[in-house]
């Protein structure tokens, strides 16, 4: 597994250098405003986050262009692998897509902090002792080397939906599932987070070998630990309604970095990873 990206704003801005077009001048202007936080006069501090604990609109919107602008860079990676272009041209390409996730990175970590998101402040959950049961162990049959989130389910709210819950638009995926029932790994790849306390209830975050991660959350239980590796199809909780919910099932979610803010389609991620989703609308 890589090392993961803590580096801070002076690092980042050096990876800024000799960048050129729009998206990456998009990510500097992000890199900008995760500044130590404090209150403005208009009621927003620097990092976007109001005095009442609440995102900007302006902040969200800057943080969904660098979210865009990370897929296309990734896009533009893999169109030159395809096309067997040369491996100067490759590295090009993937230096300028790690730059706008570092930049993107940064910013949602200042912001975290500030507005309390556990996975920002509490990756492990024992600060908020978090209902953990037994830790899981991988599957006895090899899975696939990528898998549904759960069994046994029907797809409700999707991503981008509209809806009276949330302030914005829906940032994952709903599987409809009893109260208990069993979630897995979607691929191998490291515990990120174990958290609870906040609208996503009970919530485990797993970095993925291609840079990814993914997000289950509402958990009744988590049977995984931060730190600890898991593989396709293991149990890593189950289902549950805790948090901001209105009645049991799983959120998932595929995110660029491990923070609210940066999550991507993951119906269309899972696709490219060959998994096909009972009953998945078109792709967007």
């Amino acid at each position: 597994m890589g090392q993961e990206h803590h580096a801070r704003l002076p690092r980042t801005r050096a990876r800024f250098r000799g960048a050129t077009g729009a998206a990456l001048f998009a990510l500097l202007l992000l890199a900008l405003a995760a500044v130590p936080a404090r209150a403005g006069s208009d009621g927003f501090r620097s990092d976007g986050i109001r005095s009442d604990g609440i995102r900007s609109d302006g902040f969200r919107k800057e943080a969904a262009r660098a979210v865009r602008a990370h897929e296309r860079a990734r896009e533009r990676v893999e169109r030159l692998r395809d096309s067997d272009a040369s491996r100067t041209e490759v590295k090009d390409a993937e230096r300028r897509r790690k730059a706008v996730r570092a930049g993107l990175w940064d910013l949602l970590w200042a912001s975290g902090r500030n507005s309390g998101d556990p996975v920002a402040v509490d990756p492990s959950g024992q600060d908020s002792r978090c209902l953990f049961g037994d830790r899981s162990r991988p599957p006895e049959r090899r899975a696939r080397p990528w898998t549904a989130p759960t069994r046994r389910y029907w797809l409700s709210a999707g991503y981008a939906a509209k809806g009276s819950r949330w302030a914005h638009r829906h940032t994952g995926q709903d599987f409809a599932v009893d109260s208990g029932t069993p979630v897995y790994a979607v691929g191998s790849g490291t515990v990120r987070a174990t958290t609870c306390g906040d609208g996503f209830g009970n919530q485990v975050v797993i970095r993925h070998r291609d840079g990814y991660f993914t997000q289950y959350a509402h958990l009744s239980r988590i049977d995984v630990r931060k730190g600890g590796r898991v593989t396709a199809g293991q149990r890593i909780g189950l289902s549950g309604a805790t948090g901001n919910v209105t009645g049991p099932h799983l959120h998932f979610e595929v995110r660029i970095t491990p923070y609210v803010g940066s999550a991507v389609p993951p119906l269309p991620w899972l696709r490219r990873k060959a998994v096909q989703v009972a009953g998945a609308p078109a792709l967007p």
